[in-house]
């Protein structure tokens, strides 16, 4: 994916360059439990410079106006919220599933999120259970949060139990427009 010359690429441009980076097919247990005959390797677009950046400048658009913070969800979300963080100027904590036993033993690394308003960042969400627990965890840090972005919603299974608890989704692509995407593209 060469993008010299340019500023951006198009919407499709990077969901074929994420779909043909990262999908693997066999047969993959996701988090959630269930299993899937394909995978999409998150480290591998996250990896990539070229896609992270152009992630970040395409997910920026979808920042709700009155986030004042960031919170990457380890680990997954931390490169994705770092790069948005570098495109848009806004500070980033860094959410542990669990705090650590030594140093500072946060469980949220970074900027004071008590009374802010706290936009969460994941890659991939497929249920949002570690959005869910995560976002349980902020609160009680006394971060308001009401938003979430991510990646790729694999399914809609995600979105609505994140509305359940009030928390919005915004996603970049959903699967099947990853899918869809490369289907329709690969035909030019």
């Amino acid at each position: 994916m060469c993008v010299k010359g340019r500023q951006r690429i198009e919407k499709w441009e990077l969901a074929k360059g994420i779909y043909n980076t990262s999908r693997l097919t066999g047969t993959f247990k996701l988090r959630s439990g269930q299993v899937s005959n394909q995978y999409f390797d998150k480290y591998l677009f996250e990896s990539n410079p070229v896609l992270l950046l152009e992630i970040a400048k395409q997910l920026k658009e979808l920042i709700p106006p009155e986030t004042e913070v960031l919170a990457g969800l380890e680990m997954g979300g931390i490169p994705v919220a770092t790069a948005l963080s570098l495109q848009t100027g806004l500070p980033v904590v860094f959410e542990r599933k669990e705090a650590k036993k030594y140093g500072t033993c946060k469980l949220a690394e970074g900027v004071d999120i008590t009374g802010k308003n706290v936009c969460v960042i994941e890659d991939v969400i497929t249920t949002g259970g570690q959005i869910l627990l995560s976002t349980k965890d902020l609160r009680e840090l006394g971060a308001k949060v009401h938003h979430v972005l991510g990646v790729i919603e694999r399914t809609k299974e995600g979105k609505v139990n994140l509305l359940k608890d009030g928390l919005q989704l915004h996603s970049l692509f959903t699967m099947d427009e990853l899918i869809e995407g490369e289907k329709e593209h690969a035909k030019s």
